[in-house]
């Protein structure tokens, strides 16, 4: 059944807007006005959606990306409804009028229909693979043919929520060396290109050589004075370059193995993509998902090509009837310690716990070297924030001694 959606008055006379199914435009407004809403325009989703495709307003759009906040809200009072007793439908109908998201309103109203219309709650969900994860999709597969899916709906809500924790705890530590390092960068990028010329001018009549580090800020002042825009181009142009190569199957696969290599942040990359790995594969496992389907799913949302390539051969060794720990271990992608518990894991019948286990352990860890490094990172940055402040006083300083002598 089409979707749309229309901006109308209600019977105070104020503004409102949402989206109704209807089986036209005509029935839509019918709708409304019986409802007491008096419709000003009403458009069909599908068709306002190519409209704004064909015009700059679709830029806006970037910003209105459906949030994984939002996804998992959605999902939690979606289970909390189903748990309640309301069948399905009414469950995703009652929860449309209270999404915030203008984005996500059409979209649950579609799936909503596509119940309706007969299809199964995940294969209403495989059409917004943008939107639902196969992770997602898969999980409430195995709910609805098990009869758990309020049980299923909460456990997605809780894996979603704490990626989103960590995500968000990461974030917050790295905010204030990010954004002091960003501010460092654009004063001393406005000292040297502005400032310390109408400084330095003074010792142009000077009639004696000046001293190394005067002469080493004038240059660079200069330089940067008149190439700044240089600068900013072959940035722009070295970052979008980076991103093309990253986009090639064997850029990212050379990016990725970088980032698993590098001293200190490497471990944080290392870790960070197995936790995501544990918990996503034991929350799959937990709903009773086969193995290899497991594995083929948490290998496309493994997040680092190294790992997924480890993930892969390790999925047809289990295909052959080899163990997953003993698989994983062919590869030096995972750390010991991690395939030890996979093992153990197996041999006790409780795998799905000790990937639980893997995953806490891994997150914990990876927060707390992450809140020790940016600890380490803020005096380091006043370091050489100093250092560099101090060079540019002993360059102007130097000449204006050197003419102090002379006088005397």
């Amino acid at each position: 059944m089409p979707v749309f959606e229309y901006t109308a008055l209600d019977q105070k006379g104020k503004t409102t807007s949402g989206i109704v199914d209807a089986e036209s435009a005509v029935t839509a407004r019918q709708k409304l006005r019986a409802t007491q809403i008096f419709p000003v325009s009403i458009d069909e989703v599908s068709d306002l959606g190519q409209r704004r495709s064909k015009n700059a307003a679709s830029v806006v759009s970037v910003f209105q990306r459906i949030k994984q906040t939002e996804i998992a809200a959605m999902t939690r009072q979606l289970s909390t409804l189903i748990g309640a007793g309301f069948p399905l439908v009414t469950a995703i109908d009652a929860l449309i009028p209270h999404t915030a998201s203008k984005s996500f309103k059409p979209i649950l109203a579609q799936i909503k229909d596509a119940i309706v219309e007969g299809n199964s709650f995940a294969a209403a969900l495989s059409n917004y693979p943008s939107v639902f994860s196969s992770l997602y999709t898969n999980m409430v597969r195995a709910g609805e043919t098990s009869g758990t899916l309020e049980i299923v709906l909460e456990q997605l809500a809780d894996l979603t929520e704490k990626q989103q924790a960590l995500k968000s705890r990461i974030q917050s530590a790295l905010a204030y060396p990010i954004v002091m390092a960003c501010v460092g960068v654009v004063v001393l990028f406005v000292l040297i290109t502005f400032i310390v010329p109408s400084i330095t001018s003074i010792f142009e009549d000077m009639q004696q050589s000046l001293p190394l580090p005067t002469m080493i800020l004038i240059q660079a002042s200069d330089f940067f004075k008149n190439y700044w825009w240089a600068i900013c181009i072959l940035l722009v142009i070295g970052w979008l370059s980076f991103r093309s190569f990253k986009k090639t199957g064997a850029g990212g696969q050379f990016v990725d193995r970088i980032k698993l290599r590098l001293p200190l942040f490497g471990l944080i990359f290392q870790k960070l993509a197995v936790a995501r790995f544990a918990r996503t594969l034991g929350s799959l496992l937990e709903n009773s998902v086969t193995l290899l389907t497991s594995l083929e799913i948490v290998r496309n949302i493994a997040g680092n090509s190294q790992i997924a390539l480890a993930i892969d051969h390790a999925a047809n060794e289990v295909s052959k009837g080899q163990g997953l720990g003993t698989s994983l271990a062919a590869s030096t992608t995972f750390p010991p310690l991690s395939l030890q518990m996979i093992q153990v894991g197996e041999q006790s019948g409780e795998l799905e716990n000790m990937l639980f286990k893997i995953a806490s352990m891994y997150e914990n860890e990876v927060e707390t070297r992450v809140v020790s490094m940016t600890s380490l990172l803020e005096p380091l940055m006043i370091l050489v924030m100093g250092v560099v402040l101090g060079f540019v006083v002993l360059s102007i300083c130097l000449p204006i001694f050197e003419m102090n002598q002379l006088i005397m």
